[in-house]
């Protein structure tokens, strides 16, 4: 790709917060809803697993945290990185975690539907309130135990804000990153496995991504090993818990309550089903914070290269070092840096600095040069097997 002069062009399939689009300049980037051929993607729910890619395109945006709307596997194909904002949400899902334990504790769901049902010019209405109370009677949070699955940025403030109420915290991740263990309350006792945290918990909440090993973490078997009256919560993603499973489970009455942010037609009007309209990352705060958070990692990437939080690709950024950069996505595999560096050795370009990150099959190298790279340069750079993509990104004098 030659140096770019025109603006680039971001196509917004969502709403995106005007302070998130705004960190994307208007002399660089023209902010569309229509677009054949975008450099840019910003979306936030809609589904663009039917939608064709034009070769100009160059990354997407998700203002949110999960991608399961983002046919990533295709877009990795084309080397087009996908980038999501993990965390810029957490705090709103927190308090809705939070807000879900006290509606279910407290019986308020069902306790609201009594009280709309109640014929307001009845002139026994005190008695029938004073009378009807009692069949909602609920507990209080300190000195029972949640259960956290899932121990990143939402699972340790749910953790935290717990124990802050006087809760005791299990918590379970056998793939808990270092620094979120760092950030990760002292307090919070270490579980072996999910089901002894179902086991153990008056209270359990899922905090994980939905991957094929994540679908249907909470099933019909571990479900039987659960704390009998216990409370399940489900703010993380659609299809992490087995719902015909819970159903089973509140008949039973093995659980007392289910709370989830993701209803369906099978949850819809059962009882001991409190289920909300999607509702963990709608504040302004948090609309606003993922807009900035996706906005600032599209710009860096498309102006330096840097990559950071993409699904797909590793985190990379480099001091530039040189005004003429090359960023290249390819395939993670051997003699790639050796090919690269023969391809710009043939043309007395001088590599002066280089880094290249892997992830899984995928792999991203970003190399700085001491003279401009012509296109012939590039063309050769894109026929090497194995590359996906090359961004020519010279600072712009």
């Amino acid at each position: 790709m030659a140096k770019v002069t025109r603006k680039l062009e971001v196509l917004v399939l969502n709403p995106i917060a005007q302070i998130g689009l705004k960190r994307l300049p208007a002399e660089r980037f023209s902010v569309v809803k229509e677009s054949k051929a975008p450099d840019v993607i910003l979306v936030r729910s809609q589904d663009m697993h039917a939608m064709k890619f034009d070769a100009n395109l160059k990354a997407v945006g998700r203002a949110g945290a999960g991608v399961n709307n983002i046919p990533v596997a295709e877009l990795s194909k084309l080397g087009v990185p996908v980038f999501n904002a993990p965390g810029a949400n957490a705090n709103a899902v927190k308090e809705l975690v939070v807000a879900g334990m006290l509606i279910a504790a407290r019986n308020l769901a069902p306790a609201l539907d009594f009280v709309k049902g109640l014929d307001k010019n009845a002139k026994d209405l005190d008695k029938q309130v004073e009378g009807g109370k009692k069949a909602f009677a609920g507990v209080e949070l300190p000195g029972h135990t949640l259960g956290v699955v899932g121990l990143g940025k939402i699972g340790s403030l749910v953790a935290d804000a717990a124990i802050r109420l006087g809760m005791n915290v299990l918590g379970y991740d056998p793939e808990i990153t270092v620094d979120a263990a760092w950030s990760l309350p002292s307090q919070v006792r270490k579980a072996q496995s999910i089901e002894e945290v179902l086991r153990a918990s008056d209270f359990v909440t899922l905090h994980v991504p939905l991957v094929e090993k994540t679908r249907n973490l909470v099933n019909a078997k571990n479900l039987e090993q659960i704390k009998h009256g216990a409370v399940l919560l489900n703010f993380s993603r659609d299809g992490v818990i087995d719902d015909a499973a819970v159903l089973k489970g509140l008949a039973a009455k093995r659980l007392r309550c289910y709370v989830t942010d993701f209803p369906s037609a099978e949850l819809i009007g059962k009882l001991g089903v409190v289920a909300l309209p999607h509702l963990g990352a709608s504040t302004s705060e948090a609309e606003d914070n993922c807009a900035v958070m996706v906005a600032d990692q599209v710009r860096e990437y498309l102006q330096h290269g840097t990559m950071e939080n993409a699904v797909n690709f590793p985190d990379a950024r480099m001091t530039r070092e040189s005004p003429y950069r090359l960023a290249i996505a390819n395939a993670n595999v051997p003699n790639m840096l050796a090919s690269i560096s023969n391809a710009m050795g043939s043309r007395k370009i001088n590599i002066h600095n280089m880094l290249n990150k892997s992830k899984g099959e995928m792999a991203y190298t970003l190399v700085d040069v001491d003279s401009p790279v012509p296109e012939a340069a590039i063309t050769e750079l894109c026929a090497i097997k194995g590359v996906l993509a090359v961004h020519y990104l010279p600072v712009e004098q």
